[in-house]
Formats: structure tokens, sequence, C-alpha cells
């Protein structure tokens, strides 16, 4: 039997001819000759729609027949989710519980298996379950930036984009690449060409499907702002977002509103210089008016003294009766 099982499952133009000889020394092919208690098994698995939800709980139904009667086990490989069978003579049953969502794709398969062969029958099983961001990192640079991520999902989750709160219209300068799909994990990252400060902010993923949605946020420094930021601070921009306003639904036509909003860093040495101004200014304008109050000073005192001295003269240069007559004439 075992011989006429391999010429049919792998006939050839070379297959041999081969007889086997009956009770009457007949010759008869061994592709007709019918070998009582002896035939291959087969398995039949009922199986109802594998498709189910994350948590619930499926019972999958086989029959196998066969002569000699075939023994029946399950093939679960590394099926996560609890399991349990019951088998009876040719019929068996298999309930998994709490299904996971690591199980999702994974075969299962009823083995029918006796002297003569073996056959069974396969399904595969598939969850629904509600997404999961599992990976979002901040941006690393390569021929493009890219924020890479990794998201969990089935059925296939909707991908969404937030810059700064706003909803991020993607474009062919800032899009969506998933670039590796296991089953229901996809590897992938929000790709940015050539983004320069205005792009600098919070990135948050959305991902959503008709069992529910996760989100994460990752911060995101491309460079510094010209003339005020060296780049060597990535929380810089924590500081100029706090009154940035709704950004572009565009990130490509974002114009940034902040231009007139010095860092504090900026403003201090800004005050300190304006300062030193004064106190300069200030400084020469009391010397100066010192100055100026000596040389007036200096100037009257000069005049104060050549006044004395010409009277002093005049009076030495009159006749002594002239003055006496003065006197004696007041009096």
């Amino acid at each position: 039997m075992w011989i006429k099982t391999l010429q049919e499952t792998k006939s050839s133009p070379e297959t041999q001819d081969l007889y086997c000889l009956n009770e009457s020394s007949k010759n008869i092919p061994l592709a007709n000759l019918q070998i009582p208690n002896c035939g291959l098994p087969s398995a039949n698995l009922a199986a109802p729609n594998l498709t189910v939800e994350e948590g619930k709980s499926v019972t999958l139904s086989c029959s196998v027949a066969g002569d000699p009667v075939p023994n029946l086990y399950w093939d679960v490989g590394n099926l996560v989710s609890k399991h349990m069978n019951e088998t009876s003579h040719t019929q068996g049953s298999l309930r998994i519980t709490n299904i996971s969502s690591d199980d999702s794709g994974k075969q299962i398969s009823c083995v029918a298996e006796n002297l003569v062969g073996e056959d069974q029958d396969s399904v595969n099983l598939t969850v629904h379950f509600a997404p999961t961001i599992t990976f979002l990192e901040s941006p690393t640079s390569d021929h493009h930036w890219c924020i890479p991520f990794t998201v969990k999902g089935n059925p296939k989750p909707a991908l969404q984009w937030f810059y700064n709160g706003a909803i991020l219209n993607e474009s062919k300068y800032i899009c969506t690449k998933i670039h590796v799909t296991n089953h229901t994990e996809y590897h992938g990252c929000l790709q940015l060409d050539n983004p320069t400060h205005m792009n600098n902010g919070d990135y948050k993923l959305v991902a959503k499907n008709e069992y529910g949605k996760d989100e994460k946020q990752i911060s995101a420094h491309f460079m510094g702002w010209p003339g005020i930021d060296d780049g060597t601070n990535p929380n810089y921009p924590d500081v100029i977002y706090e009154d940035y306003g709704t950004a572009a639904n565009d990130i490509g036509d974002t114009t940034n509103r902040s231009n007139n909003i010095p860092s504090t860093d900026v403003a201090d040495n800004t005050g300190r210089e304006h300062l030193s101004v004064y106190a300069v200014v200030v400084i020469a304008s009391v010397v100066g008016f010192c100055l100026l109050v000596m040389l007036f000073l200096l100037k009257l005192a000069r005049h104060s003294k050549f006044g004395m001295k010409e009277l002093n003269n005049k009076q030495a240069n009159k006749p002594c009766g002239t003055i006496c007559g003065r006197w004696l004439f007041r009096l």
C-alpha cells in the first residue's frame, strides 16, 4: 500500500508498471489492487469563521476516517492563547479561549494518522484587535529625516499625524512611508524632506481602526533658530512654541509668526547692554557738568581779583585832599 500510494502521489512517465499476484497467480496491476483494511486516513476540519476579536473564544471540530481507524491529534504550533482539546474515536474538538492578538495569522491543523499514512486539514486564525503603537522615536537623518514608528493592529489601522496639536496634511515634502509589513505589524516612518527650524515641535501619531485607537507623541528638533539657537539645546523650541499659535496644515507651508519673540537670554543681554549705555551717558553728563561749574568758578574768581586790584590802584593815585574832602562832605 505504501508503494501504491507513492506511485499515485508521484506519477510520472518513468513510473514502473508494478503487478501483484492474486491467489490464482494472476497478475493484477498494483494501481488497481484493492487492499482490505489498509486505507489512507482522511481529516475534515469543520471550522467556523476563524476571524475573531481579541479576548474572545472559539471552538474547532474535526472528524477523521480510515482503515485502520486513524489517530486524531491537533497541531497548534506555537499558539500563545490558552487551549484544550477533546477526542472521542473519530471526532475531536479544540477550544481556544481569551484569544491573543499574537496568534493572528497562525495555522491550526487537525491531523489523522494510521499505519498507511496521514492526512490533515488546516485553517488560519485571524484575530481583530485595536491598534497599538509599540515604537515611536525621535527623528533620525539618513537620505531624509525620518520619525520611525511601529504600529500593530487588525484590520490595518488608519494613521494620522498631528503637528503642535494641529492636523498635519501630508505632501510630497512630508509623508508617511511603510517599509515593512509583518501580517498585523507595520514598520515605517514619517519622512521629512530637508526640514528646518520651522519644523521643530511636537509630533503626535494617532492609529485608529474600528476596535479602538492609540496615540503617542515625541518632540523633534531638526536645527536651531537662526541667530538665536546654535542647535545644542534640544529643549529650546519649547520656549518658542508656547506662543507660536496653531500650525498650518501643511508643514511645508507653515509661516513663522514668532520672529518677534526673543528668547529670555537675548532679552536679558539686550537689557544689560542698554543699562550700560545709560550709565556711561549719565557719568559723562555729570563729569561735563562738573567741568563747566569749575570753569565758571575759575572765571568768576579771576574777574573778582582784577576788579579789586584796579580799585586799589585808582584810590592810591588820588590826592589826599580829595579823599578827605569827600569824607568831610559825607559827615
